[in-house]
């Protein structure tokens, strides 16, 4: 996370442009400090109901990021087997670790049950053939569309009538008969209604939804809520009252489970509220281009390293490191991909010059986890600063990684 200290722009006390030297550019750089300031006020916001964390691994999956949520107390939330073998091997235990796919064949959810992972199923088709096949000896829990629009965007609002994500609230009797005839036993129910919600009670609406399907179930242990809290992308910008939300949801839930009989789990899947504020994106200025109608700042980077603002129109505020105190200029701010690789149009920012770094901030979530090789760029390096000191926790690609898995048969 970027910060000014006498007119020098440090990333956890050290200078970005410090790291840029060291490591080259572009690269994405990671703040463990803010990394636990986050978990530490969501646990808090909670604290009349403790709940378990899982951390969202498809925000950030560096082992050494998966690692560091372990120390802190978290689980993991998986939604591809090779998300669960690298959580494995950064330790987690298999109870620790929740795999919530999403149209996968049943034989990859099959490799999950080897592994002794808690399995998620989001589609009738798969639990009736989970519970043909395992019954009651493996417990699952069920994933649930509660019909409800959130999020920030279309593309990351996963809980409305139209999502390929979770199973209707209106296909419970579909479902009862599946638990029924096949014996399965549900041990959990989950929701994930998007990202970026901002409104507290359209959250508390559809956690009501949720406590109204528990009905249905009688063996229940935890009720998973996902995730979706939004985090500020721009100065003064709104976000997610968690401490409103942990007060009120934590009082529901200690109600609820009065009512039902039984004092079940708490469960949450931040990704993008633990590790976005944590990640800065640093890239280097290749090229002042000014047109008739436009002045663009064209970077050593583009979508390849950075695809949100493309893919979702997402808004990243974007910091001149080299002139932190410069007369502000309005730019469009461009990648050097061959294709329309727009970061920013029209962004007001200190004077730009050839060879300055640009710092996009909250660049931790979906940021190099989206990153590709498109026109054979390489994917940039990661680096992690913690307790004061600046570590390589990914190398930078090279032409040797590029041709690695291609065979030569002409």
């Amino acid at each position: 996370m970027l910060q000014l200290n006498n007119n020098r722009y440090e990333i956890g006390g050290i200078d970005a442009l410090s790291l840029c030297e060291k490591y080259d550019t572009p690269i994405y750089v990671y703040d463990t400090a803010i990394m636990k300031r986050q978990y530490d006020k969501l646990v808090n916001a909670f604290s009349a109901k403790p709940p378990k964390i899982k951390f969202a691994c498809k925000a950030l999956n560096n082992i050494n990021v998966l690692k560091f949520f372990k120390q802190q107390g978290a689980g993991l939330d998986c939604v591809s087997i090779q998300e669960v073998w690298t959580g494995l091997k950064a330790g987690f235990e298999p109870s620790q670790i929740m795999y919530t796919p999403n149209c996968v064949s049943m034989e990859e959810i099959e490799m999950a049950v080897k592994e002794g992972v808690q399995i998620n199923i989001d589609n009738t088709s798969i639990l009736e053939q989970f519970g043909t096949k395992y019954g009651s000896s493996i417990p699952v829990c069920v994933r649930i569309n509660p019909h409800v629009m959130a999020g920030g965007n279309i593309n990351i609002s996963t809980g409305h009538i139209d999502s390929k994500f979770g199973i209707s609230i209106y296909q419970m009797r579909h479902v009862e008969r599946i638990v029924n005839t096949t014996h399965l036993k549900i041990n959990g129910l989950h929701m994930h209604t998007g990202s970026d919600i901002l409104d507290v009670e359209v959250f508390l609406r559809a956690a009501e939804i949720l406590f109204e399907q528990t009905a249905f179930f009688k063996d229940l242990t935890f009720i998973d809520f996902g995730s979706g809290f939004k985090v500020p992308y721009k100065p003064d910008d709104y976000y997610t009252d968690v401490n409103e939300l942990g007060q009120k949801l934590s009082e529901r839930f200690i109600e609820f489970c009065k009512s039902y009989g039984r004092d079940l789990d708490l469960w949450f899947e931040p990704g993008k509220f633990l590790v976005s504020e944590s990640g800065t994106f640093l890239a280097k200025v290749n090229v002042l281009k000014q047109t008739t109608a436009t002045v663009f700042v064209g970077l050593d980077s583009g979508l390849n390293h950075l695809i949100r603002p493309m893919l979702y129109n997402s808004y990243h505020h974007i910091t001149n490191v080299s002139n932190p105190t410069g007369v502000h200029r309005i730019y469009t701010v461009v990648g050097y991909i061959c294709e329309t690789d727009t970061f920013a149009w029209d962004r007001k920012m200190s004077e730009v010059k050839e060879g300055d770094i640009l710092g996009f901030h909250n660049a931790g979530a979906y940021g190099f986890t989206m990153a590709s090789n498109y026109n054979s760029r390489f994917r940039p390096a990661e680096v992690l600063v913690h307790e004061g000191m600046d570590y390589l926790i990914r190398e930078r690609e090279t032409m040797e990684d590029l041709l690695r898995n291609q065979v030569e048969v002409l």
